[in-house]
């Protein structure tokens, strides 16, 4: 049962790298998931510190992905209706079947939240690329919360390797 356990919370490290990448996914979350599942291994030994600490920033990630776009938007000149517009856009990113529709979506809706507040053209684009600065910005912190994840995991796993595969 430990090596299914071992083999499951691999694939959740797996998915949630992925999910670092498409927004569909919550990559930090996920992997955190995996590291439970490792944990709840008759082997290792239960670490409830670790695994609050690693849970309340995965969920503090989570909770950044949806902010940091709007930030980068307002950091680029961009209005309360800029940043409104760039959550909607992210929304609708998600949920439309559009190629990109995650990236393209908050840039969108920033560009035209701020139109509709009657900001000039180009500062509505400035406040636009601001969007999707913030969108890479907080797609780069994810994957680097996932990786860290996936280390941890790793190290758990070379330490008690013996002991797994028995």
């Amino acid at each position: 049962m430990d090596i299914f356990l071992v083999i499951l919370a691999a694939f959740f490290m797996v998915i949630g790298i992925i999910g670092s990448f498409l927004p569909v996914l919550p990559g930090p979350l996920t992997s955190w998931i995996g590291l439970l599942i490792f944990h709840l291994t008759d082997v290792v030994p239960m670490n409830w510190t670790f695994l609050i600490i690693t849970l309340i920033i995965a969920l503090g990630i989570w909770i950044l992905d949806y902010i940091i776009p709007a930030l980068g938007t307002k950091r680029f000149g961009g209005t309360k209706a800029g940043m409104i517009g760039t959550s909607i856009g992210l929304v609708i990113g998600l949920i439309a079947p559009i190629p990109g529709g995650i990236i393209i979506g908050p840039f969108f809706g920033a560009l035209i939240g701020e139109l509709l507040n009657k900001a000039r053209l180009d500062t509505a684009i400035k406040a636009a690329f601001g969007s999707f600065l913030g969108f890479i910005a907080s797609t780069f912190i994810k994957s680097i919360v996932a990786m860290i994840f996936l280390g941890f995991f790793m190290v758990k796993v070379y330490e008690y390797i013996d002991v797994i595969f028995r």
